[in-house]
């Protein structure tokens, strides 16, 4: 893993409070070119088979799935598991040695019944720890509907999740139509570190789910995560992407997920600090990055300290921030926006919602002059998103709306850096 720091000023004003940006790169080692074999992956489905699947929705998906366990070698760990009101294991989870016998368990499957998502997904929990190895696996949860029967709380299945990613399981949700409840899906995404996809078509379903599949084939880090250690005389630290962050003694541990081969993922963080009595370097704070490598299932540790000079106020008056630092605070600072958003549009607070949008509108707007060329183009699709999101809120499609500002806030913030999915045809590709 290549790490490097980039701070947004490299000096501070003597007793003045201040605050520090600093941009983290970390680039994912290549796939091993040595003939090393990959570990067998292990990917756990769990599919929604309720009546509002019925038609394309269900026949998109058992598609996808069956194109999915092509990909798939007679060594990796699959497993199906398909609910409505009740819960049925439709392939077991282990290795794929019959492939012939897997398909036609998904060709099978039919709608009916109701939404119990949680027993579902439980269920699916239990197969992919049973047979995950020491790398542990990946869930995917695709479903149309809101929750109406078993736990519905989006709090308490974002705990079940992240208990599960502590055990090497992530979670990843797929939202199929307009019809689901956001709040749930994104909260289960959020607290299993994995991906919250959204698609309206079964065509655009289909890619994601073969999307999900490459990216679990292809990658060289799991079970990434950043603990942060700040120094005395920093007041506070903000993660401002999107991540599970815990404080754990006196630091703060954010996780970051598993890493497709030399992806480049970016990470945004905030100090803030009092004024410092002292004039000369002084330590900020110290950046512990751990992770397991594969295939070789070695961890590895980095540790990255972060400095900055204090110097009398004339000098630091004359500072010149990094323009590269500063929008991707901004870009970031929008995924925010558009976040809460999501939330307004969930409860039909459609004024708020567009209040939000506006204000991440005129931010992009405003930070495109100073931006550098590599990321303007970051800028101007961001714009054309957020155009997208108020011209879906102001025509009343607030279901439409909420799903997209969701999604597509989520994936940018969380795996910023990485290309973000397509999320439907009437949708731009952003």
């Amino acid at each position: 893993m290549h790490i490097s720091a980039h701070l947004d000023v490299d000096v501070v004003a003597v007793e003045t409070d201040d605050q520090l940006s600093v941009l983290i790169e970390l680039t994912a080692p290549p796939a091993a070119d040595d003939g090393t074999p990959r570990q067998p992956s292990t990917l756990q489905v769990v599919l929604d088979r309720s009546g509002s699947m019925r038609g394309g929705r269900l026949d998109g998906a058992k598609a996808a799935l069956l194109g999915l366990i092509d990909r798939l070698s007679p060594q990796d760990n699959f497993g199906l598991v398909a609910f409505d009101d009740r819960v049925e294991v439709t392939v077991p989870a282990g290795p794929l040695a019959d492939k012939a016998a897997a398909k036609r368990a998904i060709e099978q499957l039919t709608p009916r019944g109701s939404t119990d998502l949680s027993a579902g997904y439980l269920r699916g929990l239990q197969e992919a720890q049973r047979v995950a190895g020491p790398g542990g696996g990946s869930l995917l949860l695709v479903s149309d509907g809101h929750a109406n029967a078993g736990v519905t709380d989006p709090d308490t299945l974002a705990g079940v999740a992240a208990k599960a990613y502590a055990g090497k399981i992530t979670s990843t949700t797929l939202g199929f139509g307009l019809g689901y409840d956001e709040r749930l899906l994104s909260a289960i995404a959020r607290g299993g570190s994995g991906n919250e996809l959204f698609a309206e078509e079964a065509d655009t379903a289909g890619a994601l789910i073969a999307g999900e599949v490459d990216g679990l084939l292809s990658q060289t880090a799991q079970a990434a995560s950043l603990r942060i250690t700040v120094s005395p005389q920093v007041r506070s630290v903000q993660i401002v992407n999107d991540l599970p962050v815990t404080a754990a003694g006196d630091a703060v541990l954010a996780e970051l997920g598993s890493f497709y081969a030399e992806e480049t993922r970016k990470l945004l963080l905030v100090f803030d600090i009092p004024a410092i009595a002292a004039l000369g370097l002084a330590e900020v704070a110290v950046c512990e990055f751990t992770w397991v490598e594969l295939p070789s299932l070695t961890q590895h540790t980095v540790r990255v300290p972060l400095h900055v000079n204090v110097v009398p106020g004339d000098q630091a008056a004359g500072r010149v921030p990094d323009a590269t630092v500063r929008t991707e605070l901004v870009y970031l600072q929008v995924q925010q926006a558009k976040r809460r958003a999501s939330r307004h549009l969930s409860t039909g607070a459609s004024g708020a919602a567009l209040d939000e949008i506006r204000q991440a509108q005129r931010a992009v707007d405003a930070a495109m002059a100073a931006a550098p060329d590599a990321l303007r183009a970051d800028l101007v699709e961001e714009s054309s998103s957020l155009a997208y999101l108020a011209e879906q809120t102001e025509q009343g499609d607030l279901a439409r709306a909420a799903k997209y500002s969701s999604s597509n806030a989520a994936y940018k913030s969380r795996s910023r850096g990485r290309e973000v999915p397509p999320q439907g045809p009437s949708q731009p590709n952003a």
